[in-house]
């Protein structure tokens, strides 16, 4: 088993993506929507939680997101607002479950691991060779396990 130096020598080694990073201009990216049912709760304070991808810090009233598969995440309550809406008999911002508006976002395969801050100052995701890379908005992104983007994303047609 490899130590913590070890695992801390192999993470820095990793290639940096900077901020300045805009999907829109790769021609490697495509757009892709996502399809997926996901359980929610609003915070009630502050905290972090760990994805596989990285931690995901999170305040009052964000939303901690659960997917069937057990994967666990955190959205700003704005950004969450525009990109989910509720399924059941509940208001926006009520615990409960959502689905994803059918709204486009970059992606790219990596072929090499990699570390991505979710936005400027933000948490700083890791992903493995073969992970994807997603672009919500210029300067908000996210990393994507390979498996867990085969099951809930679909390549746009024509794109």
């Amino acid at each position: 088993m490899a130590s913590d130096a070890t695992r801390k020598s192999a993470q820095d080694a990793q290639p940096f993506l900077p901020g300045d990073v805009d999907l829109r201009h790769d021609p490697l990216a495509a757009a892709y929507i996502k399809h997926e049912t996901v359980q929610v709760r609003f915070a009630t304070a502050a905290g972090e939680l760990r994805s596989r991808e990285g931690p995901n810090r999170y305040g009052a009233g964000d939303a901690i997101v659960t997917s069937a598969t057990g994967d666990r995440w955190s959205v700003s309550r704005a950004r969450f607002e525009a990109r989910y809406q509720p399924l059941e008999a509940i208001s926006m911002g009520q615990d409960g479950t959502y689905v994803n508006r059918p709204i486009p976002v970059l992606a790219r395969q990596m072929p090499h691991a990699f570390r991505m801050a979710r936005s400027a100052g933000g948490d700083l995701l890791h992903g493995k060779p073969g992970d994807w890379l997603l672009q919500y908005a210029p300067g908000d992104y996210g990393v994507v396990e390979q498996g867990r983007f085969a099951q809930v994303y679909r390549r746009v047609a024509g794109a």
